[in-house]
C-alpha cells in the first residue's frame, strides 16, 4: 500500500489523511489485567483479523428485539447522559438474545487466556518457521511461548489474552507502558480435516526480521493501536504522548450488548419505569442510544419485482444507522475520534477508505483486507435498501440460511436455481449464489473472506483491466477470453458504455479525456456513494474549469463521504486558491469533512484571511490537531503533525515530532526525509545530508530516501553522488515518472543529454501522457537541435492537452524551427 505522496521539490513525505487513519493495531486494555476467576464471564474471547501494514477489525451488531415502539432519534445529549452498565444487566429481559449471543464472535472477539479460552496446542509443542524454533507450553496455570522477540533475542514471553476463535486464534502479549503485541504464530483453529488444529505465521513463508516495520514487536502489531477499537466494548485508546504510555480502557473485553447499542442505563430506567407504571415520556427511543429496530422498519413492505423476480423492500434508505454503526468495525477506515456516538455520522469518527489502488481493483472488487463495507456500499443490494442483517443474525453472527436457501428469500428460486441461470450442474460449486456473486479472497493465511459487492461476474473487464473474475477463480485452466465468450454465449453481452473501473484505471494513467467520464460519474446520483467519492479524487488528476466546479458543488452534497472527498481533492489548488471554497466546509457538522477542509487551509497565508476567517479556521485546525494526536502512537501522524507546524512556520516544532516519529519506528524512512528538509529549508544541509545517510544505512532499498539525497547533493554541487542516488532512485522505483523525470533533468543540466532522453523514453512508456515528461523530451531534442523529434513530443502534448496555450506555442515554435531547417541543405534530422 502506498502510505505517502512525494514531492521531490521539496524532498519532502507528505503522507494522506486517510492513510494516517487506516492502520489499526493491538492494544493493551488494563495495565497487568488478572484473569477472571472460574465462571467469572468479565469478558469475551477474540479474534484478531490484522493485516500487513494496515489492519481493522471487525464487530458487528446487536439488534434488540421485544421493545415497543418509540420515537426515532436520541438526543446527543441523552446519549451523553448513558452510561456503560455491561450484558447481565441486559440479561433479565432479554434471555433469548444473551443465549444466542454466548459463544458468538462477537462473544469471543477477545478473552483473558485460561484453559477455556486458549485453544492452542500449549502442551510442549514446538513450530519452526524459515528456521526459527518457538515453543509453547503451560506452568502454573499461565500459558508461554519461547521465541524470537525484540532485536532477534529469543526469550519467554507469557500469554495474557486470546484473541479470536474463529478460523484462527491469536495471542497477546504484554509489554511495557501498557502495550500489548501480537504474536504472529496463530493457532489453526479450524477440524484437522480441513487443515487446522496447527500453529502457522501469519505471514505464510515471508520471513520478516527484527527490524522491519511489521516485525510482531513492532508499532504495526501493536494491539492498542490496530486492533483494540473492534474487539472489546468501550474502548479507549488513552495513549500518552509526553510518556508514550497507553492506559487503554474498556467497559467490556469483548464486543458485548452495548458495543452495537450504546450504553444502555437510559434503556434500563426506561424499562424500570414501564414496568412500574411510570411516565415514559421522556425517554426516547425507550432510552436506547441507537434504535436498530424500528418504526420505519416496520413500515417497510416486500414488493415483489416481477421482472427480476426478486423482492426488494420499499424503503431504498431504510435503516442507514444500522449499515454505519456496522462499518465502524466491518470497514477498512480509521479513528479520528474516540468520542463515537450511536447513530451519529459515521465520519464523525472514522475515516472510511474508497475505492483505492491497492485497496481495490480497478473494477471495485476486494484486494488488499477491506472488510465489507466499501464493497457492499457499491451493491445494488444496498442501493435497494437490503441491510446487514437481512442476511446476518447479529446475535448469533450466523446467517439466517445457509447456501443457496439465505439468496432464495429474496431471489425466486425458479429462476435463479435453475440451470437456465447458472449453467452448472445442480449442486455443484457453480450452482452456488456465493461462488459467482461473492468471490473470495483469503487472508491471514487461512481466513476467505467474501466480496460483498454482489457483482455480477465479467471476465470481459478481466481482459481489459487485468482484474480477476469468478469464472477464473474456478477455471483457473481456462483463459479469459474463454471465460469471456462462454459468459456472452449464455448472457449475452454486457451494456454497452464504460463500467467505473476502466474509467478509474483510465484515470490513474492521467489519461487525456477521462475527467469528463469521472465528471459524468461523480454527478450521476444513480452511483453509489462509494463510487462516487472515488471519482472525486480521482479528479485530483484534472485540475480544469470543469473538475473545479464540479468539485465545488459537490462540497454541498448531503452524504459526508462525498463532501470529504471533494475537500480532498481540492488541495492540488495553490493554498491561496482555496478559501473560497472552503471557508464555509470549516461549519461542516460532521468532524471528518471540516477538519479536511481545516488542514487545507493551514497552508493559506495568514494575511490572506479576514480575522473572522482567521479564527473560524483556528478552532477547526486545533479540532483537526486534535485528530492527529489520537493516533500520535504511530509515526505517518507524526509526520502529518510535523507537515502542519512547518506550513506554519513553526520549524522547530516540526523537527521535534519528525524526531519522534523516528524514535517510535526507527525504519519509518518519512520521518529522516521530512526531518531533512526542515534542515534544508535552515540552511542546515550537512546535518541533512547525516540524517539521510542514517536512512540509508536503515533502509538502502529505499527510493524516496535516494531521491532525497539525490536532491541534497545537487543542492551541494556534489553531481557525480546526486546521479548516483537519483539513478538508484529511479531503478528502485521505476513505475515513479517523477523519480525518472528529476533523474533526467539533472542528466541533462550536467550536458548529458544523450542519456538523459533515454531515461525519460524509458519512462514515457509506462506514463504516456506524463506533461513533464513530454515537455522535457521535446525541449532537450530541441536545445539539440532535432525539431522533428520534438515536433513529435509537442504534437502529443497539444493533442493530449489541446486548451493549454502554452503547448500550442511550442508546437509553432518547432514547426517554425522544423521547416527553416527543412530548407536548409541536408536539414532533416
Amino acid at each position: 500500500m502506498r502510505l505517502f505522496v512525494f514531492f521531490p521539490t521539496v524532498g519532502r513525505i507528505v503522507l494522506l489523511y486517510k492513510n494516517l487513519f487506516s492502520r489499526q493495531i493491538y492494544h493493551n486494555p488494563l495495565s497487568s489485567p488478572c484473569p477472571p476467576s472460574e465462571g467469572d464471564k468479565g469478558g469475551g474471547r477474540g479474534t484478531c483479523l490484522w493485516l500487513r501494514l494496515s489492519m481493522i477489525v471487525c464487530v458487528s451488531f446487536l439488534i434488540c428485539i421485544g421493545c415497543h415502539k418509540a420515537q426515532q432519534n436520541i438526543s446527543t445529549q441523552e446519549a451523553i447522559k448513558a452510561q456503560y452498565v455491561g450484558r447481565e444487566t441486559c440479561k433479565p429481559c432479554h434471555e433469548n438474545i444473551y443465549a444466542q449471543y454466548t459463544g458468538s464472535d462477537h462473544d469471543l472477539a477477545m478473552d483473558f487466556a485460561t484453559d477455556a479460552t486458549a485453544l492452542g496446542d500449549f502442551n510442549n509443542a514446538s513450530f519452526n518457521h524459515l528456521g526459527i524454533t518457538s515453543k509453547f507450553y503451560k506452568r502454573d496455570g499461565r500459558y508461554f511461548v519461547f521465541t524470537e522477540g525484540e532485536g532477534g533475542a529469543f526469550q519467554e514471553f507469557a500469554i495474557a489474552y486470546t484473541f479470536g476463535v474463529r478460523p484462527l486464534q491469536q495471542y497477546l502479549v504484554e509489554f511495557p507502558k501498557g502495550r500489548l503485541q501480537t504474536l504472529p504464530l496463530c493457532w489453526d483453529t479450524r477440524p484437522k480435516e480441513q487443515g487446522g488444529q496447527r500453529w502457522f505465521h501469519i505471514y505464510g513463508n515471508e520471513r520478516i526480521p527484527p527490524d522491519d516495520m511489521l516485525y510482531w514487536t513492532k508499532i504495526s502489531q501493536n494491539w492498542n493501536y490496530m486492533c483494540a477499537e473492534c474487539h472489546s466494548t468501550n474502548l479507549k485508546k488513552n495513549y500518552d504522548v509526553a510518556s508514550g504510555r497507553y492506559n487503554t480502557t474498556w467497559s467490556e473485553i469483548d464486543v458485548s450488548c452495548e458495543a452495537c447499542h450504546g450504553p444502555g442505563s437510559r434503556h434500563v430506567e426506561w424499562a424500570e419505569a414501564e414496568a412500574n407504571g411510570k411516565d415514559t415520556q421522556g425517554y426516547t427511543d425507550m432510552g436506547l442510544s441507537i434504535r436498530l429496530k424500528n418504526d420505519e422498519d416496520e413500515e417497510v413492505t416486500w414488493i415483489f419485482d416481477k421482472k427480476l423476480a426478486t423482492y426488494k423492500p420499499s424503503a431504498p434508505r431504510r435503516r442507514h444507522k444500522e449499515v454505519e454503526m456496522c462499518a465502524r468495525c466491518h470497514s477498512r477506515r480509521g479513528v479520528i475520534s474516540e468520542d463515537y456516538v450511536h447513530g451519529k455520522p459515521l465520519l464523525d469518527t472514522h475515516y472510511p477508505h474508497v475505492l483505492e489502488e491497492n485497496l481495490y481493483y480497478p473494477d471495485g472488487q476486494i484486494r488488499d483486507e477491506v472488510y465489507e463495507y466499501g464493497s457492499f456500499l457499491q451493491s445494488k443490494m444496498y442501493q435497494s435498501g437490503i441491510v446487514c442483517t437481512d442476511c446476518h443474525d447479529p446475535h448469533t453472527t450466523r446467517r439466517r440460511k445457509e447456501g443457496n436457501e439465505l439468496c432464495y428469500s429474496c431471489h425466486q428460486p425458479e429462476k435463479y436455481g435453475s440451470h437456465e441461470h447458472h449453467f452448472h450442474k445442480l449442486d455443484s460449486a457453480g450452482s452456488q449464489c456465493v461462488e459467482c456473486h461473492m468471490p473470495a479472497r483469503t487472508y491471514m493465511v487461512v481466513d476467505p473472506r467474501r466480496d460483498h459487492s454482489f457483482r455480477v461476474p465479467r471476465p470481459d473487464l478481466s481482459k481489459k483491466l487485468g482484474v480477476p473474475n469468478a469464472c477464473n477463480d474456478c477455471h483457473a485452466d481456462k483463459s479469459t477470453a474463454w471465460a469471456a465468450e462462454h459468459f456472452a454465449k449464455w448472457y449475452g453481452q454486457p451494456k454497452s458504455g464504460m463500467h467505473y473501473g476502466e474509467i478509474f484505471r483510465d484515470a490513474s494513467r492521467c489519461t487525456p479525456g477521462t475527467d469528463a467520464d469521472l465528471v459524468h460519474l461523480v454527478e450521476d446520483n444513480q452511483q453509489s456513494s462509494m463510487v462516487r467519492a472515488t471519482a472525486i479524487l480521482q479528479l485530483r488528476n484534472y485540475p480544469n474549469e470543469s473538475s473545479l466546479k464540479t468539485l465545488g458543488k459537490m462540497l454541498q452534497d448531503s452524504n459526508p463521504l462525498i463532501r470529504s472527498a471533494a475537500v480532498a481533492s481540492l488541495d492540488v489548488l495553490p493554498p491561496k486558491d482555496r478559501v473560497h471554497f472552503l471557508l464555509p466546509v470549516l461549519q461542516d457538522s460532521v468532524r471528518l469533512v471540516r477538519t479536511l477542509a481545516a488542514r487545507s487551509i493551514a497552508a493559506v497565508p495568514s494575511d490572506v484571511l479576514s480575522n473572522e476567517a482567521w479564527q473560524q479556521s483556528e478552532v477547526a485546525i486545533k479540532e483537526y490537531e486534535e485528530t492527529q494526536l489520537l493516533n500520535a502512537d504511530y509515526p505517518a501522524t507524526l509526520i502529518n503533525l510535523g507537515n502542519l507546524y512547518l506550513e506554519r512556520g513553526e520549524f522547530d516544532r516540526a523537527a521535534a515530532t519528525y524526531k519522534k516519529a523516528i524514535e517510535i519506528e526507527p525504519a519509518f524512512v518519512p520521518g529522516y526525509i521530512n526531518l531533512a528538509d526542515v534542515c534544508r529549508l535552515q540552511n542546515r544541509d550537512e546535518e541533512g545530508r547525516v540524517i539521510l545517510q542514517n536512512a540509508l544505512e536503515i533502509a538502502p532499498e529505499s527510493a524516496p530516501a535516494h531521491h532525497a539525497m539525490g536532491l541534497l547533493m545537487i543542492r551541494a554541487g556534489n553531481h557525480k553522488s546526486a546521479l548516483h542516488h537519483l539513478r538508484k532512485a529511479a531503478l528502485l522505483a521505476p513505475e515513479n515518472a517523477q523519480y525518472h523525470y528529476v533523474y533526467g533533468i539533472a542528466l541533462n543540466s550536467l550536458e548529458m543529454s544523450g542519456q538523459a532522453i533515454s531515461v525519460l523514453k524509458r519512462a514515457l512508456t509506462r506514463n504516456p501522457y506524463d506533461r513533464d515528461l513530454l515537455v522535457s523530451l521535446a525541449t532537450i531534442h530541441r536545445d539539440r537541435g532535432e525539431f522533428e523529434k520534438a515536433l513529435r513530443y509537442a504534437v502529443g502534448l497539444c493533442k493530449n492537452y489541446p486548451d493549454n496555450k502554452n503547448y500550442q506555442q511550442l508546437e509553432q515554435q518547432l514547426r517554425a524551427l522544423a521547416a527553416r531547417q527543412g530548407d536548409k541543405p541536408g536539414g532533416k534530422n
